[in-house]
């Protein structure tokens, strides 16, 4: 540990030491009575180009009694420890430490770092003293500060670390690598301690003495850790500095923690654990956001948009974990360079292959195997693979014996992959690509099945250090059907489909030290088959019938700068302009001007040509949020967004479904449209180990789709006269604490949350709940989530996972009556009663092999129990007519103890 204490008094000098020194030679001249050493440090190093590196405590008792007169410091030092335990080292640096015990080794051949054991692994000496060693940059010149920027490089992989933190302990200045591991960071001259954190790994540091301007590239090992170390170090300090709110990082280490259905790690479930997400049930992927729908939740898998990210009926995610570098959710302060949806944005980082060797990664669970793959090709190529592939009719054939379940089947797989070339030092190129395809049934005679299908070329340019680009073309698909032969007669095909194709230009650029541009353009072309049905068989009278396809363009322009004003205000601003057109061939009715959708006010039809503009909209979207910092460890935010959404989903459901339809903005219904605003205050403490924040805001909703009282949503070519146009608003406080070490770690969220709707007033034939405000399908006030995990050994631990939730909102009859010679039921306000409350307590245990680097392949065990406490919570409730009466039921998915169990490898 190096103590150095500054000297605030050249008067103190001349009075109690009367010393002075040969700069030149740095050798030492000065009378020392009695002086302690602590006092002869300083003087040392105020005069001298020596550093002093030692532990306080080891000589706070020390005293030295000397005169010196021109002598070396290493003669000087050997008469003041003279009879004493300590040792001192001088490295060619003019680096001193002073330790108790063996002397230190500090001087070593040229080529010591560089020397290989006998089985050619390189020698763990790097390992030791590379962090230790300081390293002289740059040229000197003028001013008093220099520019540092370089890559941060997997020592295993040699691939690029995307979002580790460089950082500076004594100036607070901090950066984090991008994408492609690049950081840029400004420090004063002089001896500097960089500290590197990996995200989910230890921290590094590297000793610098900074002359000027300096590239200085830095490799850092990832190791295998047990999951308790994961130590988000880059949160903990970006939590304060940055300027953005309402954004929240995830590692697939953090996620592995979190006990889930059958052991499989899931990136839906690890946010599930921040504050404002929710899900409105248990075994659905979709989610919730401030109040949101769950499509108004932008999911990017990479470059590439993923419009059903279940597998399994919403108990796995579809995307594989092993695939995931990292997890961004964006709640507010949302990038100008995204757009499209009203909610957030989740940002999947898909990991790239190392540039070394070949390695891989997998898993054995009790319903599902996978396995990843990547490594060179050649000298600047890399892949990576993956596969995931379920065997879970075992376990409906179980069930079978227990429920009412028929001939339920359900399989999946998916698998992803992507290569990426470097062309010199400019230009890095990848293609990337992913399908999934889910296929089940719970009888047999209907069979369903749906694909996300996605693929995409980037290619990223560095025009120069301050300016780089990506450019990105791709095609995102996703499709469904329904097969149902429970007759020959009335068997039937029925599907769905909708397909985006892509352009995305986007630049980032520093402008001197306190601007940094992000600028660019987002085109998107879709084309969406709202649904067909087919005969099934020769034998089947089914009538084909097929919904006009819908053709639209959507088109922005965004430029977004974040500008640090001085040390304690930083504001990041932006604006989108956003256009979507939407196009022929189609054929539409013409209304009465001022009268609702429906089918009496029709007066006419207009036929519009293939390629023809209907319809299009122009708006603005716009992005502020600022960040003042009260001290080094807290600060206080502020934002406000702005947002556009020209696709709907239409689902007669709260949460997303593989039958689910889009529908893109016409004539008829407009773009979804929001601002929220959002203010907190965030705080880091005990040296950054805890994490405390308090958020609260506020956001409106224009033109969101409810649905009339009997709507029809599939196969109707005329879904404005079944749907409401109408308005939302939701409000909320977040409360966020987290430990990120120790032995026990963990984070407690609480959300209150409200998300309400109201019927639009031009509404005149039909408005819902006598025109009041009433609960959307998502609206849950209060929202608890605890994740404690506990350390028992470096290789074994524990976690302890619990959720509390407000029961969501259900529509109930309360009353029948006879009308038109029928009984019919009636049914209370909408939303105007709740499922009960929802609790549930998780625990898993991770056994992890030994820690060792090089090994052939590194293991562990995930075991636990979902649920453990069995508790039977509701889904949803129905009603069944039995003698002659309505009987209501609740459903539950998960009413028992779920024990689960996987293994896990990486080679």
């Amino acid at each position: 540990m190096r103590k150095k204490i500054l000297l605030f008094s050249i008067l103190l000098i001349a009075l109690f030491s009367q010393t002075s020194f040969a700069q030149q030679s740095d050798r030492i001249t000065g009378f020392f009575p009695g002086t302690s050493f602590i006092r002869f440090v300083e003087l040392v190093e105020q005069e001298t180009s020596y550093r002093f590196y030692l532990k306080e405590a080891d000589v706070k008792d020390l005293t030295v009694n000397l005169q010196a007169k021109d002598d070396k410091l290493d003669d000087v030092l050997t008469v003041i420890f003279d009879k004493t335990d300590l040792k001192f080292s001088i490295t060619n640096e003019k680096e001193v430490f002073v330790n108790r015990g063996e002397k230190l080794i500090v001087r070593f051949p040229a080529d010591y770092f560089l020397q290989n054991t006998a089985n050619g692994s390189t020698s763990s000496r790097q390992d030791e003293f590379v962090r230790n060693r300081r390293y002289t940059v740059g040229v000197p010149g003028p001013g008093n500060e220099a520019k540092i920027s370089g890559f941060v490089l997997s020592l295993e992989s040699q691939k690029p670390i995307d979002g580790a933190i460089v950082y500076e302990k004594e100036s607070q200045r901090q950066t984090i690598t991008n994408r492609e591991g690049k950081y840029e960071i400004t420090l004063p001259k002089g001896n500097q301690t960089l500290l590197i954190q990996n995200i989910g790994g230890y921290t590094e540091q590297r000793l610098l003495a900074i002359q000027g301007d300096a590239n200085f590239d830095i490799t850092i090992g990832e190791g295998v850790f047990s999951l308790s170390e994961v130590v988000v170090r880059s949160g903990a300090l970006s939590n304060v500095s940055r300027p953005e709110m309402g954004v929240q990082s995830l590692t697939v280490q953090q996620m592995r923690k979190l006990p889930a259905v059958m052991g499989e790690v899931d990136i839906i479930r690890g946010i599930l654990t921040m504050p404002g997400v929710n899900t409105a049930g248990e075994a659905s992927v979709g989610f919730n956001v401030r109040g949101g729908a769950a499509d108004q939740n932008l999911i990017l898998l990479d470059q590439n948009t993923l419009y059903n990210p279940s597998h399994l009926f919403g108990f796995f995610s579809a995307v594989n974990s092993d695939m995931v570098q990292g997890v961004e959710l964006y709640k507010a302060g949302i990038p100008a360079s995204y757009g499209g949806r009203l909610s957030s944005v989740l940002q999947v980082t898909p990991k790239t292959g190392g540039l070394d060797k070949i390695g891989g990664s997998g898993g054995i669970g009790p319903m599902t195997s996978r396995l990843s793959l990547d490594g060179p090709i050649g000298e600047n190529t890399t892949f990576f693979v993956g596969a995931r592939l379920t065997y879970s009719d075992w376990l409906l054939d179980y069930l079978e014996e227990r429920a009412d379940l028929g001939a339920s089947r359900a399989q999946f797989g998916d698998f992803n992959a992507n290569v990426q070339h470097t062309f010199g030092e400019k230009d890095k190129i990848r293609a990337s690509g992913y399908y999934s395809k889910d296929k089940f049934q719970f009888d047999p005679d209907t069979v369903y099945s749906y694909s996300n299908l996605n693929y995409a070329l980037t290619w990223t340019h560095y025009f120069n250090d301050r300016v780089e680009a990506d450019f990105s073309v791709g095609q995102d698909k996703y499709d469904f059907q329904v097969q149902g032969e429970d007759n020959p007669l009335n068997s039937y095909l029925y599907g769905f489909d909708i397909s985006q194709t892509f352009l995305k230009a986007s630049f980032r650029q520093e402008k001197g030290d306190r601007h940094i541009f992000t600028y660019g353009f987002h085109g998107i072309a879709y084309d969406l088959n709202p649904g067909k049905i087919d005969p099934l068989g020769a034998e089947s009278i089914v009538i084909p019938e097929d919904v006009p396809r819908e053709k639209g363009l959507e088109a922005s322009l965004f430029f977004g700068d974040e500008f640090e004003v001085n040390d304690q205000l930083t504001l990041s601003g932006g604006i989108r302009l956003n256009w979507f057109g939407n196009f022929g061939p189609q054929t539409l009715p013409e209304y009465a001007p001022g009268e609702p959708y429906l089918p009496e006010n029709i007066i006419g039809e207009t036929t519009y040509g293939d390629g023809e503009l209907i319809k299009s909209y122009l708006g603005p979207e716009f992005r502020l949020s600022g960040r003042y910092a009260l001290n080094n460890w807290s600060s206080i935010k502020a934002g406000v967004n702005t947002m556009r959404q020209s696709i709907h989903l239409l689902s007669n459901s709260s949460v997303i479904t593989p039958t689910d339809t889009w529908k893109l903005s016409d004539s008829f219904i407009k773009p979804q449209t929001g601002i929220q605003y959002a203010l907190g205050y965030f705080r880091n403490m005990s040296n950054n180990a805890i994490e405390f924040s308090a958020e609260v805001y506020y956001r409106t909703m224009e033109n969101l789709l409810d649905y009339r009282s009997g709507a029809t949503l599939v196969l109707n070519d005329r879904i404005e006269q079944d749907v409401l146009l109408t308005k939302g608003k939701a409000y909320g406080l977040e409360l966020y604490l987290k430990k990120v070490t120790g032995k026990l770690n963990g984070s407690i969220a609480y959300t209150y949350s409200r998300s309400l709707m109201l019927t639009d007033p031009a509404e005149r034939k039909e408005q819902v709940n006598g025109s009041e405000w009433y609960p959307s399908n998502f609206d849950q006030p209060h929202t608890a989530n605890l994740v404690l995990n506990y350390e028992l050994s470096r290789r074994v631990n524990t976690t302890l996972a619990g959720k509390y939730s407000t029961g969501r909102p259900v529509t109930l009859p309360v009353a029948k009556f006879e009308y038109g010679g029928a009984e019919r039921v009636y049914f209370a306000d909408r939303n105007s009663f709740r499922i009960p409350d929802y609790f549930r307590l998780d625990l898993s245990v991770n056994l992890e092999g030994n820690h060792k680097v090089h090994k052939a392949a590194h293991g562990s065990w995930s075991i636990g129990v979902y649920n453990i406490l069995g508790r039977d919570n509701a889904y949803s409730v129905y009603y069944i007519p039995e003698g002659g009466k309505l009987k209501g039921y609740q459903l539950a998915i998960f009413a028992e103890p779920i024990p689960f169990i996987s293994y896990n490898f990486r080679f």
